[in-house]
């Protein structure tokens, strides 16, 4: 829709800038359809804008297709006369017609059948002119030629309400769009608005001249538009008590018949009688269009819900298609200006050009010659003054016949009625006037010489020079002149033979006119005791004053002529009439009319008149409620809350009407006015029981028992003095179920993200706004009803509670182009934002997730304020907690196709990002999504972890074990293995390969992007080894760090496969050890053992490692030259204790021998020493493993054996055993003193000792600082 909203926009705004518009001609339709020859008499469209339902007074129905002007189908065929009205339902499975043949008929889309066995379920005693859906398509609504409203169960046809009270046929009906109104338009000239629910009557609108033919609510419920027979289009304000907004739309030349609204409600069409369509803005009620021409009178229109297409159905069985887009666009109005109305002239018979050149730009006052001093004197001091002045200027000038003519006028008004008679001869006798003789005609009639009266009255039509204006004003003054001469008859009967002769024009003055004599005869009949006679006399005397009253201001010239001519007090005659309609009403019991009339009369009159009327409006009110007190009690419950209900509407303060009302309410079930009436009750008398008993029974009746117990509570406080205060205890306070909500909700939320996306409305929340939003939810409530009811109180249910709401959803994904940052979703809201790039990725995620039943979800591209450095650090430290906490975690795989077969996950991006390892490691719950976002493999198992083929598939890609896939724990356990997971693994910016992995270890450090990957990686490293004394991971394969030579470059360093030292089996470490206890000596080998044992585990801070080790002293490198080595170089080396060995590097090693030793600087292998490596403890839990004997009476060792494993000095020969196989060794090279580097890094340095017996060459244990 924002192409016509722009459109129509902008016809608005050029329509005053234009002088002139250009036309292209006529506008034309897109297509013209026609199913029978009858007439079409309504139409609307389905939610898809393509298709429509036409109803024809052939009967039937068809439905359409707009693309290419096709009818779908055969036709719905069950009324047995035309039918006047369609309605689609709001699920559109349903259609709802009603037909002259008195019947509704609720109609199956698909079928084409009726969807009641027992059509004649739903009828009326006369045509039905009107049906609509209820906006949740549970009900119904009719309106009918027998004056009837009529709401219908949409299900089984059973009539709910019957509405009573129009006095003609009801031609449109209408729900308001949040369903609790519904308005009625009808042939009485009256709208009604009434509760949907109730039957109750809200409102009446005295609001046309003629019947109203339709009405419909604006969207948003806040205006009511209407159409008439009289070819006017009217504005009604809900917000102000249905108040007229400003003025009409005028510019039909006939009967208007159908009335549509956009669904942003920016304009209106209207379909005529008068061949038309016409578009209207409902800012400026002006039209924004050139009409729509049929070839006959047009029955129906309809609006499709996105405004671009509009249909029409005339008399003659066509149905039109228009581009409305296209119409605003080429055919904007013309006559943008024909109802602007001069300051100086205003018309009287609907004919512009024909007043204006019959006065030019003269006034009513000019055409008559009516002096300023005559205008102005509205009082009788000032028609005294007036008559001073006239006099003194008569002294002055007595040869001036319209100073005659005036104060003539001015005697007549003062009652000098032979004075007046003589200023008019005098005036005539001067020169002959149109004036002259009007105020001798009127003067004439005052004195009852009539005939001579109508004489004067006749002859000044010679002066009016054929103008029909002067005309039509001198014969309704000569009709006002006989009605206050007390022939009523007889005016009467002239104004209605000149409303026969006038017809076709509408002329206003006449209008006016009618209406204040009318009232004069009501007020007259009151006062006569014929009240009856009074009765419709008034009711048809406001309705004509309704019209015109609230356009005094354009009516201004027409009400000023005649107070001036005859004294007229409009404004009292209103309020007098008015209240002469509510005094007549009461005396005839009719009290519920009594009290709308009152309410009708104080929105009409100004504040001057209600404090004209004060005392009388205060002995009303009061009468009036008293009287619907006592009607009230025993009546039936429509009746009893009509009752109520006006004298609310006389005193909303009435204690007693809302109790009574309240509580014939909660009778029926209606709790939310049994609710709202009890609030009232509280507010006027806080300190009595009685609202709050109320309150609480319309509460706990509507199930909101979270509300009832504290309410019971207050109740329970007013009456302390009456009620037993033991009572108390069986209740949980609020404040304890508050703050047990509170603690459930800090103790999930500690651990929740920084802000979610609730995947209701697509914004972001903070954990105190998610707190805000849960607290108005009906899970809340629901909370509160169960907690407060008993005690002691029970956490239980609240703590599932909470964690089902505040559960959230992940998504893992692949960054991709234009990704949606925190800003862009904080501006617009995820839903509303362009569906372009990572958007339609992030839009589709929050559906999923919401549809899979979570109220928040979380994405990394829009959860985290990227620029705020404090927030990052502490999103990536808290991610892995996050996506293990998740409900569910979806991962997104943008590249594997619908449909793909196993392997296409292995094969995807995503396996190969380094983010992603703690996103499917972390959550418990996990899903993966295709390209299209259907389910990988159309697995639709609630939890793809549970999934072997999945698991078995992603444990090949990834080289992780199924178990830890699936029960993996954080913490620094196994590092080299989980560095190995990530080895082959890549990230956007660099340090995050590090970063990535702070989850996977449990360890949470400072995010400082911008310093180098050999940083990141080395501060992740260090932490490890520092906090856990594992040095696992210093076990790889190449190029060093900066950050510390023992360290790796780059993390791929890790996919080298560790080296692994044989272990040596049970048989051959018993041979190794009796060998051992016979050569080595037994303090030797207790003294290495607790050498080893008391060394401190490894200390890494500040990129210095501290790393204790055993260390054999090189004492000769000697290069091998080699063809073909490329870049590496052979060394052949000897170490003190160790077997000579070979290393292969890139790097350049000191060559020396002994011959030519090193002086300064020494190189050391080392065998880095881990406790966790050789753990004696490890060596007793090894032996309590070992297979038992078969028989308890039969040891597996000899007791003297026994004694000896279990003996310090064999654990010891152990560990030499174990000493004396190959390991992998650090060559260190000296720096300064005490400090060393690791070199020659890229080899892996396979060193043994030379013989495990001489245990004084493994004494050499020390702590290396290694930089």
């Amino acid at each position: 829709m924002p192409g016509v909203v722009d459109a129509a926009r902008d016809v608005c705004l050029n329509l005053k800038k234009q002088p002139a518009s250009t036309t292209r001609g006529q506008p034309t339709p897109m297509q013209t359809m026609q199913g029978s020859t009858k007439s079409v008499q309504a139409s609307a469209f389905f939610k898809d804008g393509r298709r429509m339902v036409t109803g024809s007074m052939d009967g039937t129905l068809q439905i359409w297709d707009l693309q290419n002007g096709t009818s779908m189908g055969g036709l719905f065929e069950g009324h047995r006369d035309g039918v006047q009205a369609v309605a689609i339902s709001p699920d559109e499975r349903r259609i709802v017609s009603g037909g002259r043949d008195n019947t509704i008929i609720i109609w199956d889309v698909e079928s084409k059948q009726m969807v009641l066995d027992d059509p004649s379920l739903m009828k009326h005693k006369s045509w039905v002119l009107s049906v609509c859906f209820s906006p949740d398509g549970k009900r119904v609504a009719s309106g009918s030629e027998d004056k009837t409203v009529t709401v219908w169960d949409a299900e089984t046809g059973a009539a709910l309400k019957t509405l009573k009270g129009h006095r003609n046929s009801v031609f449109s009906v209408a729900f308001s769009p949040d369903g609790l109104k519904l308005a009625s338009g009808s042939a009485d000239r009256t709208i009604r608005v009434w509760q949907a629910d109730s039957a109750q009557i809200l409102l009446e609108i005295y609001a046309h001249q003629d019947l109203v033919r339709s009405v419909v609510w604006s969207a948003d419920g806040q205006q009511l538009v209407s159409t008439s027979y009289d070819k006017t289009v009217k504005f009604w304000d809900s917000s102000t008590g249905y108040l007229q907004i400003g003025q009409p739309c005028i510019g039909h030349d006939a009967w208007i018949l159908s009335l549509a609204i956009s669904s942003d409600g920016s304009f209106i069409a209207t379909a005529s009688d008068d061949t038309t369509v016409r578009l209207w803005s409902t800012e400026t009620h002006q039209p924004i269009s050139k009409a729509l021409l049929h070839t006959t009178g047009v029955c129906c229109v309809a609006i499709s819900p996105d405004g671009e297409l509009l249909v029409s159905g005339d008399v003659q069985g066509k149905v039109r298609l228009w581009s409305i887009k296209d119409i605003l666009e080429q055919h904007p109005t013309e006559d943008h200006n024909n109802s602007e109305l001069t300051d100086n002239h205003v018309s009287f018979n609907n004919h512009p050009s024909e007043s204006d050149e019959a006065s030019g730009n003269h006034s009513l006052f000019d055409i008559l010659a009516i002096n300023t001093t005559v205008r102005d004197a509205s009082t009788i001091e000032g028609l005294h003054i007036a008559e001073e002045l006239l006099t003194r200027e008569i002294h002055a000038d007595g040869n001036s016949h319209d100073i005659y003519a005036n104060r003539s006028l001015v005697r007549t008004r003062l009652s000098k009625w032979d004075d007046a008679l003589q200023d008019a001869a005098k005036s005539i006798a001067i020169q002959p006037s149109l004036l002259g003789y009007i105020s001798k005609g009127i003067a004439l009639c005052k004195n009852d010489q009539f005939c001579d009266a109508m004489e004067a009255f006749d002859l000044s039509f010679v002066f009016s020079n054929h103008d029909p204006i002067v005309i039509d004003l001198v014969l309704l003054i000569k009709a006002v002149a006989l009605f206050n001469a007390d022939c009523q008859d007889e005016a009467m009967r002239r104004l209605n033979d000149l409303a026969t002769a006038q017809r076709h024009s509408h002329t206003r003055s006449r209008s006016v006119v009618n209406s204040f004599l009318r009232a004069e005869l009501a007020l007259a009949a009151f006062q006569e005791g014929k009240y009856s006679e009074a009765t419709d006399r008034l009711e048809d005397s406001i309705l004509s004053i309704a019209d015109w009253f609230p356009r005094r201001a354009l009516l201004e010239p027409e009400l000023k002529l005649f107070t001036v001519l005859f004294g007229w007090n409009l404004d009292l005659l209103c309020q007098t009439v008015n209240q002469r309609r509510c005094d007549v009403l009461f005396r005839a019991d009719r009290v519920v009319e009594a009290a709308q009339s009152y309410q009708y009369m104080m929105r009409m009159i100004d504040e001057d008149a209600k404090g004209r009327c004060l005392e009388w409006s205060t002995g009303f009110k009061k009468k009036c409620t008293v009287r619907c007190v006592a009607m009230g009690d025993g009546a039936n419950y429509e009746t009893a809350i009509q009752l109520y209900s006006a004298g609310l509407g006389l005193d909303p303060s009435c204690e007693s009407l809302l109790v009574l009302r309240s509580k014939v309410y909660l009778g029926q079930n209606l709790h939310t006015k049994a609710l709202q009436d009890a609030e009232m009750v509280i507010e006027l008398n806080p300190s009595s029981y009685l609202g709050y008993e109320l309150k609480q029974g319309a509460l706990h009746s509507a199930g909101r028992f979270d509300e009832a117990v504290e309410v019971f509570n207050i109740m329970l406080s007013k009456l302390n003095d009456v009620l037993d205060r033991k009572l108390h205890p069986q209740y949980v306070s609020p404040a304890e179920v508050l703050s047990a909500i509170q603690e459930a909700i800090h103790v999930k939320q500690e651990n929740s993200p920084i802000r979610l996306i609730n995947t209701s409305t697509g914004h972001l929340y903070s954990r105190e706004e998610q707190r805000d939003v849960f607290m108005e939810t009906t899970e809340y409530k629901k909370i509160l009803s169960s907690a407060m009811t008993y005690a002691p109180l029970e956490t239980k249910p609240i703590k599932e509670a909470v964690e089902r709401y505040f559960s959230w959803a992940m998504l893992s994904h692949r960054w991709g182009s234009k990704e949606p940052l925190l800003h862009n979703v904080q501006i617009k809201g995820v839903y509303k934002m362009d569906p372009v790039g990572g958007t339609v990725k992030l839009q589709r995620f929050c559906e999923v997730a919401r549809d899979a039943g979570y109220c928040w979800a979380w994405s990394d591209t829009c959860c985290i304020d990227q620029s705020n450095n404090a927030e990052v650090s502490r999103s990536v430290n808290s991610m892995f907690d996050w996506y293990r906490d998740s409900a569910l975690t979806i991962v997104y795989l943008s590249d594997v196709p619908p449909s793909s077969k196993t392997g296409a996950l292995a094969r995807c991006t995503w396996i190969t990002r380094g983010w992603t390892v703690q996103e499917f490691l972390a959550p418990k719950i996990i899903l993966f999504y295709q390209q299209d976002w259907t389910l990988y493999l159309d697995d639709r198992s609630p939890n793809h972890k549970e999934s072997i083929t999945i698991l078995q598939e992603l444990a090949g890609a990834t080289g992780i074990d199924i178990r830890s896939l699936i029960m993996f724990k954080p913490g620094m356990a196994g590092a080299r293995e989980k560095l190995r997971w990530s080895s082959c693994r890549v990230t956007t910016l660099p340090e995050d390969i590090a970063y990535s992995l702070f989850g996977i270890f449990g360890i949470h450090l400072s995010v400082i992007y911008g310093e180098n990957k050999q940083n990141a990686l080395g501060r992740l490293l260090q932490s490890i080894i520092a906090r856990s004394g594992d040095i696992t991971a210093l076990d790889w394969v190449g190029k060093s760090s900066d950050f510390n030579s023992c360290l790796p470059a780059t993390i791929t360093s890790y996919n080298t496969p560790p080296f692994t030292p044989q272990h040596l089996s049970e048989d051959e470490m018993q041979t190794s050890v009796a060998i051992l206890r016979d050569t080595v000596a037994a303090d030797s080998a207790s003294n290495l053992s607790t050498l080893l044992y008391n060394l401190d585990p490894p200390r890494f801070a500040n990129s210095r490692l501290q790393l204790p080790c055993i260390a054999f002293l090189l004492t000769e490198v000697r290069s091998r030259r080699v063809r073909d080595q490329g870049t590496c170089s052979i060394y052949d080396v000897k170490a003190d204790g160790l077997q000579d060995l070979q290393i292969t590097t890139t790097d350049k090693l000191l060559q020396f021998s002994p011959e030519r030793p090193l002086r300064q600087m020494k190189f050391y292998l080392v065998r880095p020493w881990n406790r966790d490596d050789i753990e004696f403890a490890e060596e007793l839990q090894g032996l309590d493993d070992w297979p038992q004997s078969p028989s308890d009476d039969l040891p597996l060792w000899p007791a003297g054996d026994h004694e000896m494993v279990n003996s310090e000095s064999h654990r010891a020969l152990r560990l030499i055993a174990r000493l004396g196989q190959p390991f992998n060794a650090f060559l260190l090279a000296q720096q300064r003193i005490g400090e060393y580097k690791r070199i020659a890094s890229d080899c892996n340095i396979v060193a043994q000792v030379k013989n495990m017996v001489d245990v004084d060459n493994m004494m050499n244990i020390r702590t290396f600082e290694i930089l």
